[in-house]
């Protein structure tokens, strides 16, 4: 005879919810008293009721009482699709939950292990959650930025985090390479969120974003074909950098942008 158990616990199933239940699926209708028989000595009766307690909570057996005696019956199978529905949106919940989480702890981590915090990305879904973990900065960002690389590679995961740091009104400052698309790009972009500085070294575009903030660094390497993204959290490594960025940016002189004749001045969703 065909037996289920081994594949109800690949779905979340514990060893002895299955065997309830596919012992119900196989004898229909019964009392807690015969199913305990059937299964022996090895659950006592009150295990039995228990399991019997929880499969009902979960929408998979049905309880019904006559003259005071309990009898068990499990519902339509195609109710284990709900049943997965449930657990994967449970899944998903406690993912979320996670996801918030780990930053909170990681800091308390680095405190007692004296070690660097280090994650790695990849792809442009990694460049998505480098720049969102900014978004929780609780103070002024810095940020070195070659924004031609960004228009080129990541504009649309780009104009996204520009949205939404606006949004929530998240200060930045950024030392920007000066060149003539960077005057450009930089034309008409609102002073809301942002401040930028131009650095005339004659630099070609280094296809890099690193940001300053909360204890951590974050670094972007943009190309075609690698993106590869990582947040270091050390409140050594930050203070740092914090220290090289805020002596740049104020030996750094403020230059206005100029547009490159016949251009058009670039939005704000073009900025990092």
């Amino acid at each position: 005879m065909e037996t289920y158990k081994n594949e109800l616990v690949k779905v979340g199933f514990n060893q002895n919810q299955a065997l309830v239940y596919e012992l119900l699926i196989k004898n229909g209708k019964m009392r807690a008293s015969r199913l305990s028989g059937i299964i022996g000595k090895t659950l006592s009766r009150p295990m039995v009721y228990a399991l019997l307690d929880e499969l009902v909570d979960a929408g998979l057996v049905e309880k019904e009482e006559i003259d005071g005696v309990a009898r068990f019956s499990p519902t339509h199978p195609s109710s284990l699709q709900a049943f997965i529905e449930r657990e994967r949106t449970k899944v998903e919940s406690r993912a979320n939950i996670i996801a918030t989480l780990i930053p909170k702890m990681v800091s308390e981590y680095n405190l007692t292990s004296a070690k660097p915090g280090v994650r790695f990305f990849e792809g442009n879904l990694g460049m998505r959650a480098v720049l969102e973990d900014s978004l929780t900065a609780k103070t002024e960002i810095y940020s070195y930025a070659d924004l031609e690389s960004i228009q080129k590679y990541i504009p649309e995961i780009n104009a996204d985090y520009v949205k939404e740091r606006e949004r929530l009104d998240i200060k930045k400052k950024g030392l920007i390479p000066d060149s003539q698309f960077n005057r450009t790009t930089l034309l008409g972009y609102a002073e809301k969120v942002t401040d930028a500085k131009l650095i005339n070294y004659g630099v070609a575009p280094f296809q890099t974003v690193m940001q300053i903030y909360d204890n951590k660094i974050s670094y972007l390497t943009l190309g075609t074909n690698q993106r590869i993204g990582v947040i270091i959290e050390d409140p050594h490594i930050y203070a740092m950098h914090k220290y090289l960025f805020e002596y740049l940016w104020d030996i750094t002189p403020k230059v206005e942008p100029t547009p490159q004749e016949g251009s058009v001045p670039a939005t704000q969703e073009t900025v990092a």
